[in-house]
């Protein structure tokens, strides 16, 4: 008689009465041999996690491990006596938070996924590999079959830039407490057992990976209308012939925007594409972090002094510590567009009306969000990293000419902490400056990369081109040198919402398609970054 041990993979709740998405639960467990053979000890997660603490950020929460899915945000990250405990808050503004939230008060979904580099490991008794530090990039709530589940404990995935385990926890050991098989009536029966599981596994190993695959290598303007998926369909099918002429089922798949009557969320691969684009448009965006939120504005406490302490004799009165905390708003303002197509075009079955207009409102969006989060003046826009009144600057001693003396002050302007995590951002005029610049051994300044991939660095710090940047003047703030991620917060809120419009341009053969995109910005660590000022000739 085969006997089978079933267990949750994690402990994933709601709270009781709670609509606002909150989950939590454990995302791994300690000292527990997986199939791979390897262990993961206590402690493991502490380093990462005092990384993510000094830097503010967090794991993000993702929907089985789709760059592309951010569903919501963890909000607590602890490591306890059973394994890594995560709380977090479903962003229920997302179709697929929603569906996950779903998913999960029903019983149907019931696990939680890391994705993590190993930096320590150790060989341990067995051919057990002990994990002995781990850097956690993401946890997701991930949606296998139950028996897969309790199978599938690993999948090691070579396929990105950046060699990535994502690991399936689960509470089930490898063999029985006394070290036997758990089924089977013979050693013999229990080799056959095992050797079939195996099987199985490298099986839907395989199948995974050759999806990933198929995926990294897919252009993305190719259109597979076989297997798209519902609400790509839907979308598809409102851009080229309106709402009027879909099916019930797709009109239910396009979801209605929060505070646009009338309009649609693109579907996800929509969005993805578009994200993309606008990462590689606007630099601040790729620099700086992005959070999302269902609010107008977003308040983030700070402390903006900090506590002071003295040496004291054995009875003299201790001193008062008095630090001071305030608080930053970042209101998320509202950006629009809107994109006429001809009638002909959204006719021609072999164009992929999606993809072009993902190209055109990214540049468009990213155009206008660019100059913001570098310039804006905060009144109807985000408040940028060069115009905000609490950012330093250092004089470069000439009003025409970039001094290298200028650039190395401005760099060591910084505390240490910000001065090694940050980078240079300057437009092409400027770079073209900087690269003639030379040290009195006649060195140059510059370093080009010598990986693709890879950014130039300038004394020791990479270089991101920005090209709204000020050009070198009198009186000008060329070029900005810090820890932007660290400065510069940006909130997203809509991430596109589109109208079809038939009529007004009907008359000249042409639907308009009216896009708008809500997103904010603001310094949050002025002391973080550090511009340059050019002498006033």
């Amino acid at each position: 008689m085969t006997e089978t041990r079933a267990l949750d993979l994690v402990d994933v709740r709601f709270e009781a009465g709670d609509d606002t998405g909150l989950i939590e639960g454990f995302a791994a467990r300690f000292d527990e041999a997986d199939s791979y053979g390897d262990v993961i000890e206590r402690g493991a997660f502490a380093a990462s996690l005092a990384e993510h603490r000094a830097a503010q950020t967090m794991p993000v929460m993702l929907w089985s491990h789709e760059p592309g899915d951010v569903i919501g945000r963890w909000e607590a990250i602890e490591e306890t006596g059973e394994g890594l405990k995560v709380r977090g808050r479903l962003n229920l503004d997302v179709q697929r938070a929603r569906e996950a939230r779903s998913l999960v008060r029903s019983g149907a979904v019931t696990g939680l996924s890391i994705g993590f580099r190993v930096r320590q490991a150790a060989a341990g008794a067995n051919g057990v590999r002990l994990v002995r530090a781990i850097e956690l990039h993401e946890v997701s709530i991930v949606s296998l079959p139950a028996a897969r589940r309790a199978r599938v404990t690993s999948i090691r995935s070579a396929a990105s830039a950046v060699e990535q385990e994502v690991r399936m926890d689960t509470s089930t050991p490898a063999t029985a407490p006394d070290n036997k098989p758990a089924s089977g009536t013979g050693s013999g029966d229990g080799d056959e057992t095992a050797l079939a599981d195996l099987t199985k596994r490298i099986a839907s190993i395989e199948e995974i990976l050759a999806r990933n695959e198929i995926r990294a290598q897919r252009p993305g303007a190719t259109a597979k209308a076989a297997t798209e998926g519902l609400e790509t369909r839907a979308f598809t099918g409102f851009v080229r012939r309106g709402r009027e002429a879909l099916a019930a089922d797709e009109v239910r798949a396009l979801t209605v925007a929060d505070d646009t009557a009338g309009g649609y969320l693109a579907p996800a691969d929509f969005q993805t594409e578009l994200l993309k684009n606008l990462v590689l448009i606007s630099p601040v965006r790729q620099a700086a972090r992005v959070m999302n939120t269902s609010s107008g504005s977003v308040i983030l406490p700070k402390r903006t002094a900090a506590p002071t302490a003295g040496w004291v004799g054995e009875l003299e009165d201790r001193p008062e510590a008095t630090p001071a905390y305030g608080q930053v708003e970042i209101y998320v303002h509202e950006m629009a567009a809107y994109v006429d197509v001809s009638v002909k075009l959204l006719e021609d079955a072999a164009v992929n009306i999606a993809s072009e207009l993902s190209a055109d409102l990214a540049e468009e969006f990213a155009r206008l969000e660019g100059v913001a989060f570098l310039a804006g003046d905060g009144v109807k826009k985000p408040r940028g990293l060069m115009v905000h009144p609490d950012v330093a600057s250092v004089a470069n001693g000439n009003a025409t000419t970039l001094q290298g003396d200028g650039l190395v002050s401005l760099m060591h302007a910084l505390p240490a902490f910000y001065r090694n995590r940050g980078a240079w951002m300057m437009n092409a005029a400027t770079i073209g400056a900087v690269r003639k610049l030379k040290n009195g051994t006649g060195d140059y300044l510059w370093r080009d990369s010598l990986a693709d991939g890879n950014p130039p660095t300038l004394i020791g710090r990479p270089v991101i081109e920005a090209p709204d940047m000020d050009d070198v003047g009198s009186g000008t703030y060329p070029v900005l040198f810090g820890d932007v991620q660290s400065a510069y917060r940006i909130v997203d809120r809509v991430a596109v919402s589109i109208l079809r419009d038939p009529y007004s341009q009907a008359t000249k053969g042409l639907v308009r398609f009216h896009a708008r995109r809500r997103t904010g910005g603001d310094v949050v660590k002025a002391e973080a970054v550090k511009k340059l000022h050019m002498a006033v000739s």
